[in-house]
């Protein structure tokens, strides 16, 4: 494969995993809690060519990780008072199949036992680790924004919130868990408070979403013409050498 061909080839696979990325978040931008994903572009060099002294080592762009942006999300009513928006940084844990989750999405629903779990079936926790139970289940809850829980007055838990000192060590479950597989370091957040009968919506704008989607559509489209020159002017060179 010609140089041309190479890096538009390269390019190109890039452009397909953007695409890949964007149309995850679109397809979340409606999802509770949801934090958009990015990604780092860079480009390649072999160890062979960084080696050469030549200066004619190819460069081919390439995509070398991906990020999560942890933006604040917006806060909508909903005036359900199982539903519960946080205003700064942090999350809810949960109980899932294999450990802690992480989620933003403070939206839950009452079990037939008492306890408050998310709309996949996990037990909201509490501070000491343990499921959060309503003393009645039938009786209203108030949450204040430190996350006490009350019924009638009386204190019956508190919500565990946490935050990471590297966020960006949490890997996504689904849409909108995380899990902490390194043990990155837990700490308590500050300035953190609970809205009750609030929710926190995706921190994806679809109408920013559409307009990276054609941008890199267009990219995919120019190495595409990339590669179809670069074949043009391999078969005429060809053509030029069998004539003479």
């Amino acid at each position: 494969m010609d140089q041309i061909s190479l890096i538009a080839a390269s390019g190109m696979r890039a452009s397909m995993q953007s695409l890949d990325l964007l149309a995850n978040n679109m397809a979340n931008s409606s999802t509770n809690g949801y934090k958009g994903d990015s990604e780092f572009h860079t480009v390649f060099v072999s160890e062979a060519a960084a080696e050469d002294d030549t200066g004619d080592a190819t460069t081919l762009p390439m995509i070398q990780k991906h990020w999560t942006d942890f933006a604040q999300g917006t806060l909508e009513p909903t005036n359900n008072p199982l539903d519960f928006g946080l205003s700064g940084k942090g999350f809810f844990v949960v109980q899932g199949p294999s450990g802690p989750l992480y989620t933003r999405n403070g939206s839950f629903q009452l079990s037939a036992s008492g306890t408050l779990d998310t709309k996949d079936g996990y037990p909201l926790l509490d501070r000491n680790n343990q499921p959060l139970k309503l003393d009645h289940p039938g009786q209203a809850i108030v949450v204040s924004p430190d996350g006490t829980v009350q019924q009638n007055g009386q204190a019956i838990g508190s919500m565990q919130l946490v935050d990471f000192k590297q966020p960006g060590a949490l890997l996504k479950q689904g849409g909108n868990y995380f899990e902490n597989p390194e043990g990155a370091a837990v700490v308590t957040p500050s300035n953190t408070e609970i809205n009750q009968g609030k929710i926190e919506t995706s921190n994806v704008s679809a109408a920013h979403g559409a307009v990276r989607l054609v941008s890199v559509m267009r990219q995919f489209e120019m190495m595409q013409k990339a590669i179809a020159i670069s074949n043009d002017m391999g078969r005429e060179a060809i053509e030029q050498v069998a004539k003479i």
